[in-house]
């Protein structure tokens, strides 16, 4: 789209020029090159994101300088919900999709009309698209797209002030990226034994709560200050510690909702036992922090590894 971000994909919009499909994959292709630019302009990153292969090759140097880049999904997708929405409408036109299968590869390409408005400003571009795609477990996943400018009109100058709109009221995909960063900060702390980092997520009103937490330990934790004792003896009790290995993010409606499953694996260091986890995990993020911190996990295993139930309470010795 602009120098700073790559290039907003283009508008599904029936074309007379659009080359028939020969087979169900060039079909499939062709949807995906037309809903790429749909999903952009309705801004459901999320279900764009899905489109992209874990890798993507980006070439816009034609737009905007620089050299071709490989990147993820979710970066690609951060960058175009970093400003698109800024714009009051955007609408790019396709035509002339052209679609080549050979087995699990393909390319496709497109000649495409960009306009963008806000205010009073106006920017249109034009030139065509070029992808290469992979079929992955069954379906096509774009790994490549490059864009070649062939004609501007209007200006550039409204992308800064889009790219400033939408800093300013972030869409619910990038304020979901945010809130799971966040879940993310604590989690490596842990693993870290990064306690700045830790203390970091919380806010200053702070609650944990664990509902089915043992009966020498603590159900509800109020106060920034009461979590960061709470957590303070973790780099001396425990071990190794992981707790981010195959972790699973479910979405939630409010992108400020985190629902997290994850698996952790500590050794315990005073009682020289593995303390082997299930965790489902609901955090509720403002302004970057941690207001709500809801954990569910098995009493049980959590007693035996800490010896709760054997001759005192592990934390009021530490």
């Amino acid at each position: 789209m602009s120098q700073t971000v790559t290039a907003a994909p283009a508008l599904a919009t029936p074309s007379p020029t659009t080359q028939p499909a020969v087979s169900p994959d060039a079909a499939a292709i062709a949807t995906m090159v037309e809903s790429v630019a749909t999903l952009a302009d309705r801004h459901d990153f999320d279900a764009l994101e899905g489109l992209y292969a874990p890798e993507v090759r980006v070439d816009y140097t034609s737009l905007a300088g620089g050299e071709p880049e490989v990147v993820s999904p979710q970066a690609l997708m951060a960058r175009w919900a970093g400003v698109l929405p800024g714009f009051e409408r955007t609408r790019h036109a396709l035509s002339d999709v052209a679609v080549k299968v050979a087995g699990d590869l393909a390319t496709a390409t497109a000649q495409v009309v960009a306009d963008h408005w806000r205010g009073a400003g106006h920017w249109q571009v034009r030139g065509h698209y070029a992808y290469e795609l992979v079929r992955d477990g069954g379906e096509w996943r774009i790994a490549a797209h490059a864009f070649a400018v062939t004609g501007e009109a209007g200006s550039r100058a409204i992308l800064a002030a889009a790219a400033e709109a939408a800093a300013r009221e972030p869409v619910a995909y990038l304020r979901r990226r945010q809130a799971r960063q966040v879940v993310m900060d604590f989690l490596t702390g842990l693993e870290d034994k990064d306690m700045a980092r830790v203390n970091g997520v919380w806010a200053e009103d702070a609650v944990q709560e664990m509902p089915y937490a043992p009966a020498n330990f603590p159900s509800r934790v109020v106060g920034r200050q009461a979590l960061i004792a709470q957590y303070a003896g973790w780099p001396q009790n425990a071990g190794k510690a992981r707790f981010t290995d195959g972790i699973r993010f479910y979405p939630a409606q409010d992108p400020d909702i985190v629902l997290v499953e994850y698996h952790g694996i500590s050794e315990i260091v005073p009682t020289g036992r593995t303390y082997d986890q299930r965790y489902i995990g609901v955090f509720h993020i403002e302004a970057g922090k941690i207001t709500l911190f809801r954990e569910y996990f098995d009493p049980t295993v959590f007693a035996h590894a800490f010896a709760l139930n054997e001759g005192g309470d592990f934390f009021e010795r530490q």
